[in-house]
């Protein structure tokens, strides 16, 4: 049974298929995994050359191959037989509204825990966690916009020290961190749902636009938390404000958080095997018509470690 989503992201290599085997050739040396145990290939790699022996057996075997641009999905190369398989893409475009509903509903529960776990790791005495607590645990309307509320004023005070934070797509401070940071999970979330084969065009709560992927920013509301733990990591180490811009350096150090052991987490697996987890969570909440079956990322699953 193929279930291995297998991330090719060395900068330069040459990619084929030979005896069953799926190779990666670097210049460290080969690598190699059968075929039959891969279910989507995603290419990361700066520099990457594909045999075309590879190309045939994915489409013999059903395997997907996505094609990235500075980590953004740009290419998705599936097999004729799978392009045509409906099942999947039925289920989201037969969701009902009350079930999107409770999807969304699961997704922003974990997004609020999850801001509340790291407010109380950076800033445990802050005299505004117990009303974040309230916010952020309860179930009232506008949770999501009075928890962000709270969560961002507890964050910038005590990552930033200000007390005039205004969270934006285009405002200064440390937003471009945090801008940059989110294309790079957002980037993530792509290839996962395409490797398993989910279309981001239909949402659950995020509207949906022309060339938009409204589900892959829904999924990954519960995992900004972490792209703000990096970030903050970044501040308390460059504490000066001229390092707080987006070049090299940082470009270089936000985009490895994906295919790192997590420092806060209590896990095994780095932040995108996690994440894949969670895509197939959704996938199998969407076949199976049960949303309990989707488990957004939260606090319980994986505790928070280490000291700030």
């Amino acid at each position: 049974m193929s279930y291995h989503i297998v991330t090719i992201d060395a900068p330069t290599c040459s990619l084929s298929c030979k005896n069953g085997q799926l190779s990666c050739k670097t210049g460290e040396g080969t690598n190699a995994i059968p075929i039959e145990d891969v279910a989507a290939i995603v290419i990361t790699s700066f520099s990457a050359s594909i045999h075309s022996c590879l190309l045939l057996e994915a489409a013999k075997h059903g395997i997907g191959l996505i094609l990235c641009e500075s980590f953004k999905p740009a290419s998705l190369l599936v097999p004729a037989n799978r392009s045509t398989d409906t099942f999947l893409t039925r289920a989201q475009v037969n969701l009902s509204v009350p079930t999107r509903e409770r999807l969304w509903n699961r997704t922003i529960n974990a997004k609020c825990a999850n801001q509340l776990a790291l407010a109380k790791l950076v800033a445990g005495d802050d005299s505004r966690i117990p009303m974040l607590e309230t916010k952020a645990l309860g179930k009232h309307p506008h949770k999501e916009a009075e928890t962000a509320r709270i969560y961002w004023q507890i964050f910038s005070k005590n990552i930033a020290d200000t007390n005039d934070f205004k969270r934006g797509r285009f405002e200064g401070g440390i937003n471009p961190l945090l801008n940059y940071g989110y294309a790079i999970l957002l980037s993530t979330i792509l290839q996962k749902l395409f490797a398993i084969g989910i279309d981001p065009t239909f949402g659950i709560g995020h509207v949906a636009r022309e060339h938009a992927t409204p589900l892959a920013y829904d999924l990954m509301e519960p995992f900004r938390p972490c792209v703000d733990w990096r970030v903050a990591q970044w501040v308390r180490d460059h504490p000066d404000e001229k390092d707080w811009v987006v070049e090299k350096p940082f470009r270089k150090w936000i985009t490895a958080f994906p295919v790192e052991e997590t420092p806060y987490l209590n896990l095994s697996l780095e932040l995108r095997g996690v994440i894949e987890g969670v895509m197939r969570s959704f996938r199998k909440a969407l076949t199976e018509n049960k949303t309990t079956l989707y488990k957004p990322w939260t606090p319980p699953n994986s505790k928070w470690a280490g000291s700030w």
